[in-house]
């Protein structure tokens, strides 16, 4: 790794002390400590400590803003700091061994996207709800994406002003996608694995319902 490391990994962080330890052990294994920054979401647990614990960048919100709320605190800091930012789940989701590979890509792309290979792995109701959401995103996009709602993501700090979302839940994922598609960000598609652990905590029916309806607003008036 150079000496000097250009990109930042941020982590939404919100009870996910289960996890927390082994992710950031793994991350630290791509990357610098003080080029993670780790965003507490007004966790009740012990995440912040654990995350402390590391001597990572660390950030809390005194109260839960939501998913969406924490990446924007995590990226707007790291934007300020680097040329690069990744941004991946802190519940295990994603493997770090592919941030090298993000980080490199986006020497040619403005975005690189995560896209995870549809097994038994993942749980039937996640399955079949990212198979709707991603026909919906194709039709609504005009754009070929694998896995709208893969959270595992990269941007050049270039691209975010035009990417800075609003919302503040699950739903950051396809606003992210409708700013890119809009202001005509190049981007690429990389595969990572599919792994789900018993606690998961992603998105549910009535998160679904919300996306859908949220992406023909900003498609139509953003």
């Amino acid at each position: 790794m150079k000496n000097e490391q250009d990109f930042f990994v941020v982590l939404p962080v919100y009870n996910e002390e289960e996890m927390l330890s082994s992710v950031l052990k793994d991350v630290l294994k791509y990357s610098k400590r003080e080029c993670v920054v780790v965003v507490d979401d007004g966790s009740t647990d012990n995440s912040s400590m654990i995350a402390k614990s590391f001597s990572v960048q660390c950030i809390r919100h005194e109260i839960n803003l939501g998913k969406g709320a924490a990446l924007k605190t995590g990226c707007d800091f790291a934007s300020k700091r680097a040329k690069k930012i990744i941004v991946m789940d802190s519940d295990g989701q994603h493997p770090p061994h592919h941030i090298p590979k993000f980080a490199s890509m986006l020497d040619k792309y403005d975005v690189v996207l995560g896209y995870r290979k549809r097994t038994s792995e993942m749980p039937f109701v996640s399955r079949a709800g990212n198979l709707i959401l991603d026909a919906f995103s194709k039709l609504i996009l005009h754009a070929e994406i694998k896995d709208s709602q893969c959270g595992l993501r990269g941007f050049n700090s270039k691209a975010y002003p035009l990417l800075r979302w609003n919302s503040t839940d699950y739903t950051v994922e396809t606003e992210f996608l409708v700013r890119m598609i809009k202001n005509k960000l190049s981007y690429i598609q990389l595969p990572i694995e599919t792994i789900y652990h018993n606690a998961y905590k992603g998105t549910t029916p009535l998160d679904g319902i919300k996306i859908v309806f949220n992406t023909l607003k900003f498609r139509l008036f953003d």
